[in-house]
């Protein structure tokens, strides 16, 4: 397939968190709010005034730094955010909007919160949001209340920024207008024999992640217009496709990695891909944006935290569903060393996708960023192998 023209471009952007586009927002005058995780509405964060960055430590290897204050049997993302932030690599950030979820980052960002001297930035504040940890009527209205508490009121008060109905329902039309473009150039993974590799689709989507909204959907409305009329391969390069779900993951390398051992990456139902953080935030009739935004975020998301029986059912299915939608013949499941959510979802996938679905699983325990490449080529590529064998005794 031909080249597409912005990827070299987009790709440099995801080479340090403070890239050229987060500058060139601030240089325009716009607060830079920092956050980690989907339960912190990133649509919240482009207020009018605003743009939100998903914090990455891009070529964190050894968080040495960050080890003395967390320990090494902590989540190498959790720690490497912490060395960068160490390192001086977050001072561009105005504020960091945490959430209560995942344990180490949110350690983290109490770090951040309590030692002054991390940040070296005058404006630098924190405010930590509690997030439910059930999806009804009653945990919509706190979360509801939180992000009005912990989000609105603090922005409002301490950056002076507009909050109100109208601004809020502005940043929706701008993050939909992104999801909508992030979700047509995904359909394109729907293909028999798709004209976008995971590779691409996973440094596009993460640029949409971590970089202002208004300076990157000229490029990426361009990118989708090319993919309009990219030609296939005549001979497909890969041998099977696969779903990639699990914890965070913004490696685009990784999903590199996997696709050289001849797995095509379809789909990505993990905590930095596109299948929850790219869909379509619909505001119901006589609801008010706050109450939508809430209800998007805690409804949409497939978080292992939830863990009562009829969610953690309905996670398989969903994963099983999208295999089937995406046409992928097995699924790859990675979690981060010590991550306490996925560690025990992992497992479970592992066992209940091939059991209820068909669908083979291959488990994966890495490190944020992967320096043992070897081992998981050797683990992907026998997994490629399985599979293939599988189709060829199904008469595939």
């Amino acid at each position: 397939m031909r080249d597409l023209k912005h990827l070299i471009y987009f790709e440099d952007l995801l080479q340090e968190a403070n890239n050229e586009l987060v500058r060139k927002g601030k240089e325009d005058g716009n607060l830079c709010l920092g956050y980690t995780c989907y339960f912190m509405p990133e649509v919240l964060l482009d207020l009018p005034g605003c743009f939100a960055v998903r914090l990455r430590a891009p070529k964190c290897t050894s968080p040495d730094m960050a080890s003395y204050y967390m320990s090494g049997r902590t989540c190498h993302y959790g720690r490497s955010l912490l060395e960068r932030a160490l390192e001086g690599g977050f001072n561009f950030i105005d504020a960091q909007l945490a959430t209560e979820t995942c344990t180490v980052t949110c350690r983290f960002q109490e770090h951040l919160e309590y030692m002054d001297d991390v940040i070296n930035n005058a404006t630098f504040k924190t405010s930590f949001t509690d997030v439910p940890f059930k999806k009804n009527e009653n945990s919509i209205d706190h979360y509801r209340k939180q992000l009005k508490i912990k989000v609105l009121d603090f922005l409002a008060k301490e950056y002076g920024v507009d909050t109100s109905d109208e601004a809020i329902l502005k940043a929706i039309k701008i993050n939909n207008e992104v999801n909508d473009i992030i979700t047509e150039i995904g359909n394109f993974r729907k293909l028999d024999n798709p004209t976008i590799t995971g590779y691409e689709f996973s440094v596009i989507t993460l640029v949409s992640l971590v970089c202002p909204k208004y300076l990157i959907v000229d490029k990426l409305r361009e990118t989708l217009e090319e993919l309009k009329t990219r030609e296939p391969d005549d001979k497909p390069n890969y041998k099977i496709k696969v779903l990639l779900a699990g914890s965070e993951n913004d490696d685009p390398d990784f999903v590199k990695l996997i696709e050289g051992c001849g797995a095509l990456v379809v789909a990505d139902r993990h905590c930095y891909g596109s299948l929850e953080s790219r869909q379509h935030i619909d505001i119901k009739e006589g609801e008010d944006p706050l109450t939508a935004v809430a209800r998007h975020y805690l409804l949409t998301s497939q978080c292992a935290r939830f863990m009562e029986q009829q969610e953690m059912r309905h996670r398989k299915k969903v994963l099983a569903d999208y295999a089937k939608e995406y046409k992928a013949d097995g699924i790859i499941v990675e979690s981060n060393k010590f991550c306490e959510y996925w560690s025990f979802e992992r497992m479970i996938d592992t066992i209940v996708l091939p059991r209820d679905f068909g669908y083979p699983v291959c488990s994966i325990e890495k490190e944020y960023i992967n320096t043992a490449s070897g081992q998981l080529r050797t683990r992907f590529q026998a997994f490629v192998e399985s599979v293939e064998l599988k189709k060829i005794q199904e008469g595939k």
